[in-house]
């Protein structure tokens, strides 16, 4: 059993910032291709709007396409309510919701307060629970929002809480602009952790100045077992000013191992593929 699970998000956070718009068959190819290399975690696509996000549209039928594996949760983002029907017709093992820690970036993002898009998470929570679908959470701009500034510690305690309380198994706590440093992390989790175990907790980061791996070992000495990340890096966020990329995979799963803990992943396999 792995020590560590990865979140694959290339096929959902890193396609949708590209310019390329890529075909249901060639993100489907992917999909399989990263879940051969061991992967048991991985976002197949989202139901937001195709008109927002263009790169995710067909994501249904990237579903269809796509070969499923035992053991392996394949998941699908989720705006609010009309998004979750459109998925479930897929039957996802998951969905996610996402909510920003700041409200200039929740404004950008999606339009709404903070407390508008937690209004919209509880209602995929209520429609996720009798279909027997759980729900993961992400938490963007944990650290800091490029438009209102470093985000207050308390205010992202409180919305985890909430999020958990609402009927996620999980959070997603998004360095979305990848300016955290581990000091930031440390501290973050060490205020999360009196009332938010960690096996309820996850890391999602970005390496816009080279940070990543470093927060990911912070995550790992306080506990956390959980990160996502995407194959070579790709992605970004087409709402937050100067992102850049994921942390790769393939760092994440080289970090994990050298500290004695197991992914389950094939790292030579994985650095192979490519879309």
């Amino acid at each position: 059993m792995a020590d560590v699970r990865i979140v694959e998000v290339g096929p959902r956070d890193g396609l949708q910032s590209q310019p390329t718009i890529y075909t249901p068959q060639a993100r489907a190819q992917f999909i399989d291709a990263l879940v051969n290399t061991g992967i048991k975690h991985i976002e197949v696509g989202s139901f937001v709007h195709p008109k927002a996000v263009p790169q995710m549209a067909n994501s249904d039928t990237v579903f269809e396409l796509i070969q499923r594996h035992p053991g392996v949760v394949y998941s699908a983002l989720v705006p609010n309510e009309h998004g979750f029907e459109l998925a479930a017709r897929c039957e996802p093992d998951e969905v996610a919701v996402f909510c920003a820690s700041s409200e200039g970036f929740s404004q950008n993002n999606t339009r709404c307060s903070i407390e508008e898009s937690l209004q919209r998470a509880l209602q995929v929570c209520d429609l996720a629970k009798p279909k027997g679908i759980q729900v993961r959470g992400y938490l963007s701009t944990v650290i800091e929002c490029p438009f209102d500034g470093l985000t207050p510690i308390a205010q992202v305690v409180e919305l985890v809480e909430r999020l958990i309380d609402m009927g996620c198994y999980e959070v997603s706590l998004g360095d979305t602009i990848g300016k955290a440093n581990p000091e930031q992390i440390t501290q973050l989790l060490s205020a999360l952790l009196p009332s938010v175990t960690a096996d309820k907790l996850a890391l999602h980061c970005h390496d816009t100045y080279g940070m990543a791996v470093k927060n990911v070992l912070a995550g790992l000495e306080l506990g956390i077992k959980v990160f996502d990340s995407s194959a070579g890096g790709i992605g970004g966020c087409p709402y937050a000013p100067g992102a850049a990329g994921n942390v790769a995979t393939e760092s994440v799963v080289k970090v994990v191992h050298e500290q004695g803990l197991q992914t389950g992943i094939n790292l030579q396999a994985l650095r192979s593929i490519g879309i």
